[in-house]
């Protein structure tokens, strides 16, 4: 799995001109998922995630994670993360996990989330065209790859 988890001010959502979810303060992760991703890769990802110190504490410093300062998290499904751009100019997405196996670690990404976090997620829908519109607080953007751990 790969992440791209962006520290937001406000995010949303919109798939055929409607919003399908909002948040405030929080995280917007856009999330890639490969056929040898598990349930250990979502475990992995989604507590690294919850305990990521990416919001201010009180003297400034990035010391409180998003479940400290009571954030919301967007969650976006996003094959794009796995694009190799090796060959050629158009990419190649063949990394990318197909539906029939993507769309339940999906979901399972989100039950562990909601677990981890403690509270309810925002979504778009897998597969469906979105459009994300997001202010980035920092800015503050990171890149998890489960397969690295880092």
């Amino acid at each position: 799995m790969r992440a791209v988890i962006q520290r937001v001010l406000q995010a949303s959502v919109t798939i055929n001109e409607k919003e399908n979810g909002k948040i405030g303060n929080g995280i917007l992760i856009l999330l890639g998922i490969e056929d040898t991703d598990n349930t250990g890769d979502i475990e992995w990802l989604s507590g690294k995630i919850s305990r990521l110190r990416i919001f201010n504490d009180e003297n400034g410093v990035m010391n409180k994670s998003v479940m400290d300062v009571s954030g919301e998290v967007l969650l976006i499904s996003q094959f794009t993360l796995h694009a190799s751009t090796k060959k050629g100019n158009r990419p190649s997405y063949f990394k990318a996990s197909k539906p029939e196996i993507a769309i339940p670690l999906y979901e399972s990404f989100i039950q562990q989330i909601e677990n981890d976090i403690g509270n309810k997620v925002k979504t778009g829908k897998f597969g469906a065209y979105m459009k994300v519109s997001l202010t980035n607080d920092g800015p503050v953007t990171i890149i998890i790859d489960t397969k690295n751990k880092e």
